[in-house]
């Protein structure tokens, strides 16, 4: 199974090749690939894929994603992590 995350671009390297920038998930930031998606601004959304942004999205579609992972996180504890 393949999982997107996504995270907002909060930093942007045109400097490097390929575009490469910081992309906070949650209070986590990471260095990740942006050139897939050449018309991302700063305060963007972005689905993130081993390291590669692969699509923009907007926030309200984000905060979505936000609360669906929490809901599982939730759920796995219920289970007592065996989800």
């Amino acid at each position: 199974m393949c999982l997107g995350v996504p995270g907002k671009v909060i930093e942007i390297n045109y400097e490097s090749s390929p575009v490469m920038g910081k992309v906070d998930f949650g209070g986590i930031k990471r260095e990740v690939c942006l050139e897939y998606v050449p018309d991302v601004k700063v305060g963007d959304y972005v689905i993130v894929h081993v390291g590669f942004a692969i699509s923009k999205l907007n926030e309200e579609e984000a905060q979505s994603v936000f609360r669906y992972l929490e809901e599982m996180d939730k759920l796995t504890e219920q289970l007592g992590g065996d989800l």
